[in-house]
C-alpha cells in the first residue's frame, strides 16, 4: 500500500508539472490579461461611436437650420427667333438636314410663294439654388443660375413661391443677389472661409432637380474639404474668373449651384458653383466660391452697384526651373512678365516685359493665381509698391491701380499685333497659317472674323466667327491694314461682303 501511494503521489506531481508546462506553452494563464486588454478596443469602439454620434448629430442640426434658409430657384428666359429665308427638310432615309436655300431656284421659289417668316418666341427654363441672408428676403445666388432671366420664381424651404427680383450681379465672381417680398425669413450666417482646412467636414444643400422630385425642401449631402484655392481658370465667353475655388468631395448635381457649402457649426463657407465631370453628373469633384469672397461685395451687390476690380494690364506667366535659372533667381517664386499694355498702369508705372513681380503692397507674389487675387481685390485707384527683378537686380515701382476693363479680352486682343477688335462688335486677324487651318479658309487674302459680341451691329447683320471679309464698300480688303484703314474712314451703314456673300453691317449711331 504504502509503494502504491508513493507511484501515486509520483504520478500526480508530474501530470501536475506537464499540465503546468503545457499551460505555460499554451498561454492560458495570462486569460485575465487578455480580458482587460479587450476592454480597451471596446472603449475604442464607445468612443467612436460617441463621436459618430455627435457628427450625425451636427449633420441633422445644419441641415434643420441652415437648410431652411436654402431656396429654390426657377428661371424663364424668353428667346426671340428671327425667321430667315432658309428651308429644311429631313432626308427620308437619315443623314441630317437639307438646306435647299443653298441653291438659288429653290430659295427664290420659297422665299416668293412664303415670304419673310415671322418671328417666333420660346420659352428656356433654369433651375438652381440660393441661400437667405438677410431675413428681409435677400438671398445670396451664383450669376450665371439668374443671368438674363425674364421670370425669377422663389420655393421657399416651406413651399412658399415668391417672385424674385434681380438687386445685383457680378459675372466675374459670378454671385448675385435677389430680392423676394418676405419678412420674418430664416437665414443662414456665412462664415470665414479663410480658416477652412483640408480633410474638414462640410455640408452642400441645395435642390437639386428639386422641381421634378415636387419637394420644396433641400437636399444635403456630405464630405469634405478636398482642396483649397484650386483654379479653373477663365471662362472668356461669359466673363467669369474661377481662381480661387473650394473643392470638396461632397456631391453636388445639376440645380445644387448656388446653394450653401456649409461647416458643421452651420456657417457657410462656400456658394457652390460647378463640378467636374466626364459624364455631367456627380464624380465626387465640385467646387465652391469661398464665403469671404462673397462677403466683400455682398454690400455693393445689394445696393445695385458695379463691382470693380483691380488691374495693372499686363500678361503674366508662371515661372519654371529653367527660366528661374536664366533669371538669376533662387526659386520660382514670383511671375514673369510677357507683355506690357498700352497705356495701362503697368506702363505707366515703368513696368516692362521679362520683369518678375516679386512682391505688391508687400505681400509676395509667388504664382499668377496670388497676383490674380491681391490685385483684384485692390482698391482702384490706390497706389501700391511693386518690388520686381530687372536683370538682376530689385527695383520698388509705385503703381496705381486701375479699373479692371469690362471687357478684357477685347483690350488685349486690340493690343496684339495682327488683330484689330471693336469695330461695330466685330473682332478680326490678318488670314495666317494658324487661322486658316482652325477655320478651315482658303482664302489668300481678307481679314477673318474671330469673335463678334450679341447684340452688336455685326451680329445683327448676320456675319459670323470664321467669315472671311473681303471687301468694304466695294473696295478690297486685302489684310489688316485694308482693314483698319477702311473702318476708321466708314461713318454709315457698311456694305461688307464675305465668302458666303453681301452683309450690311448699320451704322452704331441713333
Amino acid at each position: 500500500m504504502k509503494r502504491k501511494a508513493i507511484f501515486f503521489g509520483i504520478a500526480l506531481v508530474s501530470g501536475l508539472i506537464m499540465g503546468l508546462l503545457l499551460a505555460v506553452k499554451l498561454d492560458l494563464f495570462p486569460v485575465a490579461e487578455s480580458q482587460a486588454e479587450k476592454l480597451a478596443p471596446a472603449a475604442a469602439v464607445e468612443k467612436s461611436n460617441l463621436a459618430g454620434s455627435n457628427m450625425e448629430e451636427a449633420i441633422i442640426n445644419v441641415a434643420g437650420t441652415a437648410g431652411k434658409a436654402v431656396v429654390s430657384i426657377s428661371t424663364e428666359r424668353i428667346n426671340k427667333v428671327q425667321g430667315n429665308k432658309r428651308y429644311y427638310f429631313s432626308y427620308p432615309f437619315g443623314g441630317g438636314q437639307s438646306p435647299f436655300g443653298e441653291e438659288e431656284p429653290f430659295r427664290r421659289f420659297f422665299d416668293d410663294f412664303l415670304g419673310e417668316m415671322p418671328q417666333r418666341e420660346y420659352k428656356q427654363m433654369g433651375l438652381g439654388s440660393g441661400v437667405i441672408i438677410d431675413a428681409e428676403g435677400y438671398i445670396l445666388t451664383n450669376e450665371h443660375v439668374i443671368d438674363d432671366a425674364d421670370k425669377i420664381t422663389v420655393t421657399l424651404s416651406d413651399g412658399r413661391e415668391l417672385s424674385g427680383e434681380i438687386k445685383g450681379k457680378d459675372a466675374r465672381s459670378d454671385l448675385a443677389i435677389i430680392k423676394v417680398n418676405a419678412h420674418n425669413l430664416p437665414v443662414a450666417t456665412l462664415g470665414d472661409s479663410d480658416k477652412l482646412k483640408i480633410g474638414q467636414w462640410v455640408v452642400a444643400i441645395g435642390n437639386p432637380f428639386g422641381f421634378a422630385l415636387q419637394n420644396p425642401e433641400p437636399t444635403v449631402t456630405v464630405g469634405v474639404i478636398s482642396a483649397l484655392h484650386r483654379s479653373l481658370g477663365r471662362a472668356p465667353s461669359q466673363g467669369k474668373d474661377y481662381n480661387d475655388l473650394i473643392q470638396t468631395d461632397a456631391a453636388i448635381n445639376p440645380g445644387n449651384s448656388g446653394g450653401p457649402l456649409v461647416n458643421l457649426k452651420g456657417e457657410v463657407v462656400g456658394i457652390n458653383v460647378a463640378i467636374f465631370s466626364t459624364s455631367g453628373g456627380y464624380q465626387g469633384i465640385g467646387f465652391a466660391i469661398p464665403a469671404n469672397n462673397a462677403k466683400r461685395i455682398i454690400s455693393r451687390l445689394i445696393e445695385g452697384k458695379k463691382i470693380l476690380y483691380g488691374w495693372l494690364g499686363v500678361t503674366v506667366q508662371d515661372l519654371t526651373d529653367d527660366l528661374a535659372k536664366y533669371f538669376g533667381l533662387p526659386d520660382k517664386n514670383g511671375v514673369l512678365i510677357a507683355k506690357v499694355l498700352e497705356n495701362s498702369p503697368a506702363q505707366k508705372a515703368g513696368m516692362k516685359e521679362s520683369d518678375v513681380i516679386k512682391q505688391i503692397d508687400s505681400q509676395p507674389v509667388n504664382n499668377v493665381r496670388e497676383l490674380l487675387n491681391i490685385v483684384g481685390k485692390a482698391e482702384v485707384g490706390r497706389k501700391v509698391k511693386a518690388t520686381v527683378i530687372r536683370e538682376k537686380k530689385e527695383l520698388t515701382l509705385e503703381v496705381e491701380i486701375g479699373e479692371r476693363p469690362e471687357d478684357l479680352e477685347k483690350v488685349a486682343a486690340a493690343a496684339e499685333p495682327g488683330a484689330t477688335a471693336g469695330w461695330r462688335g466685330v473682332t478680326v486677324e490678318e488670314i495666317n497659317p494658324q487661322n486658316a487651318q482652325r477655320f478651315r479658309i482658303e482664302e489668300k487674302s481678307g481679314v477673318v472674323i474671330t469673335d463678334i459680341k450679341p447684340g452688336s451691329p455685326a451680329d445683327e447683320a448676320g456675319l459670323m466667327v470664321s467669315d472671311v471679309i473681303l471687301e468694304m464698300d466695294k473696295q478690297p480688303v486685302k489684310n489688316l491694314a485694308d482693314y483698319n484703314r477702311m473702318t476708321k474712314a466708314i461713318k454709315g451703314d457698311c456694305l461688307a461682303r464675305t465668302a458666303r456673300g453681301y452683309f450690311l453691317i448699320k451704322s452704331e449711331a441713333k
